[in-house]
């Protein structure tokens, strides 16, 4: 799969010079490339932001410098889907994740200041994104993660496939408990079950926890997702364990 994002701050996105995003850049099934509209100014300054017409607090990004380098990454990258990276967008999450990883090009723009031009929005902006409900300085940070994210469904992308099926989310449920050695960790026992080799048993186990996470620190998960009629069973009998 193939990114283009457009960003001020090209730099910010050498830390995709680790992990996994790295290993599969250097194996070539992502690439990333950055367009910086300051390459697409005419004056001295390389200017790239002004004061918004009527008045108001900060600097918009310019029509024209965005509008090039747009259209230079486009010549790349012709059926991309077009992002604006924007507090006024659509939470990202891991459905949105799975489902563009199948595309096979797709161009980021990361906003700064207070925001940009509409005019691009207008012409050239297919889908507005966000993180979430906060402010961040700019849009290489959501890019980051979103690429990340998006990379992770890409076959290939991580080297343990199953890794990957089972994470957080891919059931729509927050992932139960995990342990690892020691066995005893400052009198902290691991639950016998995990040690007993009874695949059976440890699944209930993890379903019955994973349901019971949920419910307990992403409650507004469970109130959108449909439970079966086991589920609602395994989760009742969490929540009597608790009281």
């Amino acid at each position: 799969m193939k990114f283009g994002i457009i960003t001020l701050f090209p730099e910010m996105l050498e830390t995709m010079k680790f992990g996994v995003v790295h290993r599969a850049i250097q194996r070539k099934i992502l690439d990333i490339v950055c367009i910086n509209p300051r390459d697409y100014t005419d004056d001295k300054n390389r200017t790239i932001d002004d004061a918004p017409f009527g008045g108001g607090p900060g600097m918009i990004m310019m029509a024209k410098p965005l509008d090039s380098a747009i259209c230079a990454a486009k010549e790349n990258l012709p059926t991309a889907k077009i992002i604006y990276l924007s507090p006024q967008g659509k939470k990202f999450d891991q459905a949105l994740a799975k489902k563009i990883a199948t595309a096979d090009s797709l161009v980021m723009i990361a906003g700064r200041y207070d925001g940009i031009d509409q005019r691009i929005i207008d012409e050239h902006v297919d889908e507005e994104w966000s993180l979430g409900d906060f402010v961040i300085s700019g849009g290489e940070l959501a890019a980051l993660v979103m690429i990340d994210a998006i990379a992770r469904c890409i076959p290939g992308v991580v080297g343990d496939a199953g890794s990957v099926m089972d994470d957080s989310f891919y059931k729509g449920l927050l992932k139960y408990p995990q342990y690892t050695r020691p066995e005893n960790y400052k009198g902290r026992k691991v639950p016998k079950v995990l040690l007993s080799g009874n695949h059976g048993d440890i699944a209930k186990w993890r379903q019955k926890h994973s349901l019971g996470v949920t419910w307990s620190k992403r409650p507004d998960i469970l109130d959108k997702k449909m439970l079966s009629s086991e589920e609602e069973i395994v989760l009742s009998e969490f929540i009597k364990e608790q009281q």
